[in-house]
Parts: structure tokens; sequence; C-alpha cells
């Protein structure tokens, strides 16, 4: 059964811990990372964009084929079912296709709109018992192409969307989406610990958390960040082992390759990826 993010991300910003929400994109990851999560009693998020969503046929096959597979894997950890950098529309899509947690990045527009909408979709995730994410400040790099620079949230404008009721907080603080360039400034971690000030208990989250240095993460932890977004570096590990299945003609096997056979080296790849960043959060045995 699916749940919302709500309770395991206040135990983790309580906890000093931080959970990790993986993205997905096809069945092979989405097995990989609940059985990770199962194997070390942790909570975990899945990650859906719009644009997964759409390579997957749908919300409502994604929320179904979630729902199935923590259903026949006797997955007993909470796992949520989340919208990434969601539109207003594709917001209220999910929340109709069975989704529990639901993000509405109103970061490109102008505060007050960005206020409006999310006050909006807070009211509806409350009726119906969701987690909602907000934005304040665009996280740069490019996801489902919105572009953001990297830029600093203004703590205050972080405390109006805080005060609307979201359940926690996607916070520019100079971080980005995919690679990090050589010359990356780092995180700010005075916006970081300004706008934990001003939002108090609610959970934080920082987005690309692939490609941060270790001492980093723990110090956002520190600072109030109880979710962490990785997907990159699952695409990067996915496709590295496969590609090595391939060049090694393992594939080539009988009659032709088998593409349950192909695509298995990738899924243990992100398992061991999955386990990795679990294991930095501090989430292992907090389920």
């Amino acid at each position: 059964m699916l749940v919302s993010a709500e309770d395991m991300l206040k135990k983790a910003k309580a906890g000093k811990y931080a959970v990790g929400q993986f993205n997905i994109n096809n069945l092979e990851w989405t097995k990989s990372i609940l059985l990770t999560a199962q194997e070390l009693n942790s909570p975990v998020i899945l990650g859906v964009s719009e644009g997964a969503g759409k390579y997957m046929t749908g919300f409502k096959t994604v929320a179904a084929m979630v729902d199935a597979m923590v259903d026949s894997l006797g997955i007993t950890v909470p796992v949520a079912l989340h919208l990434d950098h969601g539109s207003y529309e594709g917001a209220k899509a999910c929340i109709e296709a069975g989704f529990s947690s639901i993000m509405f990045d109103g970061s490109h527009y102008p505060i007050e709109e960005n206020v409006a909408k999310t006050k909006e979709l807070v009211a509806i995730c409350k009726e119906k018992g969701l987690s909602l994410e907000a934005e304040v400040g665009s996280i740069g790099g490019e996801e489902d192409g919105v572009i953001g620079a990297g830029e600093c949230a203004d703590p205050d404008e972080c405390k109006a969307v805080a005060d609307l009721g979201v359940t926690m907080l996607a916070a520019g603080i100079g971080n980005i989406h995919g690679k990090y360039p050589e010359n990356w400034a780092g995180l700010s971690f005075e916006t970081l610990d300004a706008i934990q000030q001003k939002t108090g208990d609610m959970p934080l989250v920082l987005h690309g958390g692939t490609g941060i240095p270790e001492d980093m993460i723990k110090k956002a932890i520190s600072l109030g960040v109880a979710k962490i977004n990785v997907n990159t570096e699952c695409q990067l590990s996915f496709a590295a082992a496969t590609r090595k299945y391939i060049e090694e003609g393992k594939d080539l096997e009988g009659k032709g390759f088998d593409p349950r056979k192909l695509l298995a080296p990738g899924a243990e790849a992100i398992k061991a990826t999955v386990k990795e960043k679990m294991e930095l959060f501090g989430s292992v045995g907090k389920a």
C-alpha cells in the first residue's frame, strides 16, 4: 500500500537523516529500488517525472504497476509514489491517478502565482491525505524542459510558501540537476540555514543529489534536509552496466538475446547505487 511521505519525512528531520527519492523509468528500476529498500529496512520515495510518466504510458499505469508490485513483492517498508517537478495540470492528473505524494514546481512563476496555485493544491492534497512538495528558487540544470541556473531561494519567499501548509519544501541553494560542472561553487549552507530558521520543522528537500560530496550531503541533513533526490546516478550506473554486458557479447546466447538477461546487470547496478545512497543518507533501518 502506498503512503504519504509526510510521516517518514517528519521522522527523518527529527532523527537527522534523509529519505531517498529515486526516480523510476520502468519495471526493472522500480523492482530494484523496492527490493533494496526492503532489504535495508528503509523508507523510500519513488519519483516520477512527467516525461517518465508519459514514457510508461501514463500516470494511471505507473500507479497501478507500483501498487501491484508493492503487494506482489511483499514490501512492508513505507513507500510513497511521488510526482517529481510536476506542472499544475500534471499535479492534478497524478492526484486522480492514485499517486500518494505530489510535487508542484511553481518556481518559474512569479511568487504570487506560485503561492496561489500551491494553496489550491494544498487544500486538495489535505482532503485526500497526500503529501505535497513545493519549490522556491529554481534548481539548476534541466528537468523535463524546466531550466534553472542553480539560484538561491529567498528565505522569506520560502516561509510564505511553507506557511501555506505544504508537507515539504524544495529550495534552491546552488544545487543542479545532472552532472555538476568542475567550476561548481557548491551548496550555499548560509542560505539553507536561513531557510530552516524561517521554516522551522518543515522538512526540506535537496534536489540534484548526484555528485554532491558526502560532507556536503551530511551537512545539508544537519541543517534540515530530510529528502534527497537521486536520478542521474542511477541512470549512469544502469547505462554503464548494460553497455558493458552488450560489449562483452553476453546478450547473444542461444537463438538471440533475452531482454530479461540484457537488463539484469543494469538492475543490479541500480540496487548497488540505491544501497550506497541509503547508507549515506542514514535511512537504513529507519522504516
